[in-house]
């Protein structure tokens, strides 16, 4: 975007070197640091400089704050880093899918799964998330007390159970969301804690519950999976497709890889946007002037209608709201990838096993790519008037050949979500500050109550 009012983005390229980071300690490093409050350890780090050396553990890392360097990171894995094993914990629920896999197995599984998530398969979806938006909103009436976090995560998974498994069963989505909760947890405790170093046969208690959750969500999977299959060869859901997709040699995925398909965009579809939905309704309930300007918009809009997947490109300031959501509270807070042997980031040599990291949390926060970067300012998003925001500044869904496939999908379900309940009512969140805890995604620290207004 350009404008003439909005920040002058310096185009000179900038000199790096690698400056050392916070002191750390024998074999853990900076891990005690880092496991503390993640968050805070990367804004830490950022402070340092563009380019700060540190330690996970024994493991040599790089922290990477300049948007340059972030976009040479992201458009260069696969051929300059490799993705990061990223513990037991985490490839117990996910598997080997997508997102996990490297080379030519992750080329051959992004050819199968990308149409699925296609522009025109989005479409498609766009009025089960409307006409299940309409479903809760039904059931609010004002002056009501709810719980935001546990209406927008019944929401989501009620929206993917459809979506994905093209099933309508209150159990699917209770029984994967039950597990899905647990793992969430149990990976975040794991990557921030001491789990981190251990070798993956050593038993814990976290584990010993992370692979119970993943019991649930594979038994949960394959049912839904043998009923696809005992069924009608035609249906419009994403699996139906997974199920359906071939390669180039003619072969199906096998049942483990639809598994790890399935679990990957059910995160994707759920857990990234209900947690982005919870912290937009925060956010708009403690600035009344986005939330004026955002219910002008659906009126001039909708008027009395409900949005539907054309909407979307019409729905400016909503799409902004979003976006000024995933850069205050982005649902993926940190990336990583691990050098290759010659790998190079912002012209300085990156040795072969160096864990270079950048994260979404702090690069968003920081004032030189975003002015006042802790005010909730959608109109920064404006595509005419907006701020000129340097490339890679903003990465919430990553980017280069590994963006999230499921970009459109999330985008799209939030606007409308957003759409079809502010144009109802307005959400008063109770007083005080709630906290973001890095798990697999950014998830608010409780409960999220809040007051139902009617419009």
């Amino acid at each position: 975007m350009s404008t003439e009012t909005g920040p002058a983005i310096d185009t000179e390229p900038r000199s790096h070197r690698i400056v050392p980071g916070p002191k750390g300690l024998p074999f853990l490093g900076n891990l005690p640091q880092f496991g503390k409050n993640p968050l805070a350890f990367f804004e830490r780090l950022r402070s340092h400089g563009d380019m700060v050396g540190w330690r996970f553990g024994p493991n040599s890392c790089v922290y990477i704050a300049d948007p340059d360097c972030i976009g040479e990171l992201l458009t260069e894995t696969e051929r300059s880093f490799d993705q990061p094993a990223l513990g037991i914990a985490f490839r117990t629920v996910m598997g080997n899918g997508v997102v996990v896999a490297r080379g030519t197995d992750w080329r051959r599984k992004r050819s199968l799964v990308q149409p699925s998530v296609r522009p025109k398969q989005v479409r498609s979806y766009a009025a089960t998330m409307t006409s299940s938006t309409v479903e809760l909103a039904d059931t609010w009436s004002g002056g009501e007390r709810v719980d935001i976090k546990r209406e927008m995560a019944a929401l989501t998974q009620r929206i993917a159970v459809r979506t994905i498994f093209g099933v309508d069963t209150a159990a699917d989505a209770e029984a994967m969301g039950r597990a899905m909760d647990v793992a969430q947890q149990e990976i975040g405790k794991e990557f921030a804690g001491i789990g981190a170093l251990l070798p993956d046969w050593v038993p814990t208690p976290g584990r010993a519950r992370i692979k119970k959750a993943a019991a649930v969500i594979d038994a949960e999977v394959g049912r839904v999976v043998a009923r696809h299959r005992d069924g009608a060869d035609e249906r419009p859901d994403l699996l139906s497709r997974l199920l359906a997709a071939v390669d180039e040699t003619g072969a199906h995925l096998t049942d483990q890889e639809i598994r790890d398909e399935t679990v990957t965009l059910y995160i994707g579809g759920h857990e990234t946007t209900s947690s982005t939905l919870v912290w937009a309704w925060y956010l708009l309930s403690r600035n009344p002037r986005v939330r004026t300007a955002l219910t002008e918009e659906l009126d001039r809009v909708l008027g009395d209608r409900e949005p539907e997947f054309d909407d979307f490109a019409r729905l400016t300031y909503t799409q902004s709201v979003v976006k000024e959501t995933l850069r205050l509270y982005p649902t993926i807070w940190l990336v990583t990838g691990v050098a290759k042997e010659g790998a190079h980031i912002g012209g300085v040599p990156m040795p072969e096993g160096t864990r270079v990291w950048t994260s979404q949390w702090a690069t968003h926060r920081d004032a030189r790519w975003f002015p006042e970067p802790e005010e909730f300012r959608p109109e920064r998003w404006d595509p005419e008037t907006g701020d000129d925001i340097a490339e890679y500044a903003w990465f919430p869904f990553g980017g280069g050949p590994r963006v999230c496939l499921g970009t459109r999908f999330a985008m799209v379900e939030a606007v409308l979500i957003l759409a079809v309940l502010a144009r109802r009512f307005e959400l008063d969140v109770d007083p005080g500050v709630i906290d973001p805890v890095p798990s697999l995604t950014l998830q608010p620290d409780r409960e999220v109550m809040a007051t139902v207004r009617t419009r």
